[in-house]
């Protein structure tokens, strides 16, 4: 493979929570370049730190220290609109509980992302149509998550993660707890998201089924990739 320009800078990220009264180094100095086209696999026990790093590369939490870069525009110091318009145009987020909402219909949980960017109402059906056709769903438009398998749900995240073609999508666990069949389907379209719409996948797993598919494994031990 040969990987397109940066789309995600990280440089020497530092990350602490408070436990009690002690404080928790959660990341140490975390650098990473990810280029477009390329899935990059996060690995590592829990609590060494993935989900923190997956924050923080999603826009959804500020490091400590460190600068962090997306699409050529650098993060520090943008005020919280602009962040959150970053991140709702540029990045795709895809969660091991779906995070679907259930009081809407599948049809409706993958438009969201469309109505929150004004996109017009035509067009917001015409790329919902194909999103859910891609991913397998379009017969089950009129359902609510309730009614979905679990790896049914999974496809809707994905399917809502790429409705805006976005240049980076965070994927977490994203094959926990699904069996082989739907496994390899998720696996399959997250190469896809990667390979043939060139975006930039970071995905923190404990499933060899996914990390065997990615270009790059990277392992987090004890807040530092290694």
């Amino acid at each position: 493979m040969n990987p397109g320009p940066r789309t995600l800078r990280l440089d020497g990220l530092r990350k602490s929570y408070r436990v009690g009264e002690a404080s928790v180094e959660a990341l140490k100095g975390v650098s990473l370049d990810v280029c477009r086209g390329e899935m990059v696999a996060l690995t590592g026990p829990s609590g060494s730190g993935k989900s923190t790093l997956l924050n923080l590369c999603g826009l959804i939490d500020a490091p400590d220290a460190g600068n962090r870069e997306l699409c050529g525009t650098a993060i520090n110091g943008l005020d919280e609109t602009r962040l959150t318009g970053l991140r709702r145009e540029k990045v795709g987020f895809i969660f091991q509980g779906f995070n679907l909402v259930p009081v809407m219909t599948v049809f409706d949980n993958v438009e969201y992302p469309l109505m929150l960017l004004g996109v017009p109402p035509a067009q917001r059906r015409e790329q919902v149509a194909t999103a859910l056709q891609r991913v397998g769903l379009e017969a089950l438009a009129r359902r609510l998550p309730d009614a979905l398998s679990g790896g049914q749900r999974q496809r809707v995240a994905i399917a809502r993660a790429l409705i805006k073609s976005p240049a980076l999508v965070i994927a977490d666990e994203p094959t926990a707890n699904l069996d082989s069949t739907t496994a390899r389907q998720i696996v399959d379209l997250l190469h896809e998201l990667a390979h043939e719409r060139n975006a930039s996948v970071v995905v923190a797993t404990h499933d060899e089924r996914m990390s065997s598919h990615c270009d790059r494994v990277l392992h987090l031990i004890d807040g530092e990739l290694q």
